[in-house]
C-alpha cells in the first residue's frame, strides 16, 4: 500500500484552515487526501470549521451552534475566505476527503449529503467519539470510517473495534509500537498525526504506519524518500 499524505484542514501551515483556499493549495500541492471537521450551525447547515465556536479563525466569536449560516458567511475565515459548506468543498476539489464529525447530529447531515451525491468512496468519516460512528455507519452502509486518538490507552483498538472502524487516526506523540502491532493484528489502517518534521516523518516510517496527517505541502515530497 501507498504512504498517503493527509492535508491537515487543507494545508494549514501555509493557508487559513478549513477554508476553499486551504483545500485548493492541498489539492495542487499532491496530497493524496484532503481532512476537514463539521460541525452544523444554527439553521443546520454542514459547516466546514474545527472548532465549536469562531473566536479562534475568524474575526467573529460565539458558537457555531448558535449563528445561522448567512451570519457565519458574514465572518472573514483568514485573508478574506468565508466559512464553507461541506458541498461548496466537494464542488470546489476532486481529492479524496476525511471528514472529521463531532457527534451523532453530524452525522445524520453528512449522512443525507453522502447519499444524495453517492460519496461512499470518495469520503472517508472520521470521529474521536464511536457513536457517531456508528450512526454514520448505520446511515451509510459500507461507509470508511476511522477512530481519532490523541490521549488514549492501549484500548484504542478494541474501540476501533467496537465501532467498526477500519482505521486509527493517531497522535504520534502518544504512539507505541505496542499500539501498532494491535492495530495490524486487528488489521487495522493506522495514520499519524500531526507530522509536520522530518523527525516526524522518519518515526512514522520506521513504525510503518499507512499514512500522515501534516499542515506543510512538503511532508508529501520528502516522505516518498524517508525511510
Amino acid at each position: 500500500m501507498n504512504f498517503l499524505t493527509i492535508g491537515h484542514r487543507g494545508v494549514m501551515g501555509v493557508e487559513p484552515e478549513n477554508t476553499l483556499r486551504s483545500f485548493a493549495a492541498a489539492e495542487e500541492a499532491g496530497l493524496d487526501v484532503i481532512e476537514l471537521d463539521l460541525h452544523l450551525s444554527k439553521d443546520g447547515a454542514l459547516v466546514v470549521m474545527h472548532d465549536p465556536d469562531v473566536d479562534r479563525t475568524t474575526d467573529g466569536s460565539g458558537p457555531i451552534a448558535e449563528q445561522t449560516l448567512d451570519e457565519l458567511r458574514a465572518l472573514d475565515a483568514g485573508r478574506g475566505e468565508r466559512i464553507p459548506v461541506f458541498e461548496e468543498v466537494l464542488d470546489a476539489v476532486a481529492s479524496p476527503l476525511q471528514a472529521e464529525i463531532k457527534d451523532v447530529a453530524a452525522a445524520r447531515a453528512l449522512a443525507e449529503v453522502m447519499h444524495r451525491r453517492n460519496l461512499a468512496d470518495r469520503v472517508e468519516v472520521s470521529s474521536f467519539h464511536e457513536e457517531a460512528i456508528a450512526e454514520i455507519a448505520h446511515l451509510v452502509p459500507g461507509v470508511r470510517t476511522a477512530l481519532i486518538g490523541s490521549r488514549y490507552g492501549g484500548d484504542i483498538v478494541d474501540r476501533a473495534v467496537e465501532a467498526g472502524a477500519g482505521t486509527l487516526c493517531l497522535n504520534i506523540r502518544r504512539i507505541t509500537l505496542e499500539v501498532v502491532e494491535n492495530a495490524r493484528k486487528a488489521d487495522l489502517r493506522i495514520i499519524g498525526w500531526v507530522v509536520n518534521t522530518q523527525d516526524h516523518l522518519r518515526l512514522v516510517r520506521a513504525l510503518e504506519l499507512d499514512g500522515a496527517t501534516t499542515d506543510y505541502p512538503e511532508i508529501k515530497r520528502t516522505g516518498r524518500f524517508t525511510a
